[in-house]
């Protein structure tokens, strides 16, 4: 199925289970297919036909300025409202990563991966 792809999203937010990442916060990526069939898009190129990805992007946005505890939750948030603004989206594949998660490693980031056709 066809798909439109948003990807390094970059947002400085504040998720985490310690204090100070709510407090400092912390850069995110993020990585999202949304499938859906545009089809009808290929012929009438009318933004009706399709899925407006500055819309996407602006839900993911607001997603993004909520503070949470987890990473895996605001993924959750994103896709809940994915779907409720577009309800012809068929499945939504999203990757949210954390750069340099604070718990002492050498670790570039730390990253959820949510499919959900698999569910």
């Amino acid at each position: 199925m066809p798909y439109l792809e948003l990807k390094k999203m970059l947002f400085h937010s504040y998720h985490g289970i310690m204090e100070q990442e709510r407090k400092v916060g912390n850069t995110y990526i993020i990585d999202l297919k949304i499938y859906f069939d545009f089809n009808q898009a290929t012929y009438s190129d009318n933004l009706e036909d399709t899925i407006d990805y500055a819309l996407v992007y602006e839900i993911v946005k607001q997603e993004m300025a909520v503070p949470s505890k987890l990473i895996e939750h605001v993924a959750g948030r994103i896709i809940r409202h994915i779907r409720i603004e577009l309800p012809q989206v068929k499945n939504v594949e999203i990757r949210l990563a954390k750069k340099n998660p604070p718990f002492g490693g050498d670790i570039e980031e730390a990253a959820v991966v949510i499919d959900t056709s698999s569910r």
